[in-house]
């Protein structure tokens, strides 16, 4: 219910109701409203500026987990970069020193990203200096792996290269030492057994019965089992890639064909007397790019220490040769 006001009328000694004309009732009300409306967006700008709504409350969290996330990740991240760098000084130090490979150098390894600004969409927000602190060091630590994931494919190529060229040389004795009858010549000047001249001879000579099995002495291929080499009688070359080959001579028969692919150790034909020859033994060579080198060099697959030294004794003594 409005309250009614009053004044105190002189005249006539009596109080007397006030009445309002419209337009100060108009005014009034103008004021009223105005105040009203002055109050409310004070109000208003006062909650925008210090009083979060549920909205803001619930990004300004979100936001403070992003950040709490943001240092455990670039925790992490510091992390995997010690193991990294482990991984590429072991690839610098060992696994590449090994395999007779340049190290890759670490401005390679480290190599940033040139050209235009990659992070240029990032900028222009609150925490753009965050953001693209972390998007940067995973570009760089993306790369560093890939670079690391490239050297370590190679590493495994070479090994499986040298795991085949370790299979590949001619390491074992041609003939088992306990078929032996004697080692008869070795590699060197040699008297020839027919014209007894000095004769450079470019293998080793095994004495044993006729029939003896004759093994390979790497993996490789037979690339010629025949009798048309001069001198060889019935032989059989064997290439064993990375520039080796074998060759084994006045054998009595074979037990391979040529194109036919051996293992160290296989069966490949039998000791004989065919050819230039003085009496049953296996003429054995080893060549390396085209030249005839020592095969003493390459018995470790087979003999003992004692073994080997005896052997190399008595292939070092001039004498004559079976061939």
């Amino acid at each position: 219910m409005a309250k009614v006001k009053y004044y105190y009328d002189s005249d006539t000694v009596s109080y007397r109701k006030i009445e309002l004309r419209k337009r100060d009732k108009f005014k009034k009300m103008l004021g009223f409203l105005l105040s009203s409306m002055v109050m409310g967006l004070f109000f208003v700008f006062v909650s925008y500026q210090f009083i979060d709504s549920p909205k803001e409350k619930a990004q300004k969290r979100e936001l403070e987990n992003l950040k709490l996330h943001y240092g455990l990740l670039t925790k992490k991240m510091g992390q995997v970069e010690q193991v990294l760098e482990g991984i590429q000084h072991r690839d610098n130090e060992i696994y590449r020193l090994y395999f007779e490979v340049n190290p890759i150098p670490e401005e390679q390894r480290k190599a940033g990203f040139g050209g235009v600004n990659r992070y240029k969409s990032l900028e222009g927000f609150e925490n753009s200096d965050m953001i693209i602190d972390v998007t940067k060091n995973m570009d760089i630590l993306s790369k560093q792996l890939y670079v690391q994931s490239k050297s370590l494919d190679e590493i495994i190529h070479l090994a499986e290269d040298k795991e085949k060229l370790l299979a590949a040389i001619p390491a074992i004795q041609p003939v088992r030492k306990e078929d032996l009858t004697r080692v008869a010549s070795g590699f060197g000047w040699r008297s020839d057994p027919f014209t007894k001249a000095r004769k450079k001879h470019n293998g080793m000579d095994f004495t044993a019965p006729t029939g003896t099995p004759v093994y390979a002495s790497g993996n490789g291929k037979a690339v010629r089992v025949d009798n048309r080499a001069t001198g060889f009688g019935n032989h059989i070359e064997i290439d064993h890639g990375y520039g080796y080959k074998t060759i084994y001579a006045h054998l009595s028969k074979y037990n391979i064909k040529a194109g036919q692919r051996v293992k160290r150790g296989d069966l490949i034909g039998f000791v004989g007397n065919t050819g230039r020859s003085v009496g049953p033994h296996l003429h054995y060579e080893v060549h390396k790019n085209g030249r005839p080198i020592n095969p003493i060099n390459f018995y470790y697959g087979n003999l003992s220490p004692e073994e080997f030294k005896e052997m190399l004794k008595i292939a070092s003594q001039e004498g004559q040769s079976f061939d």
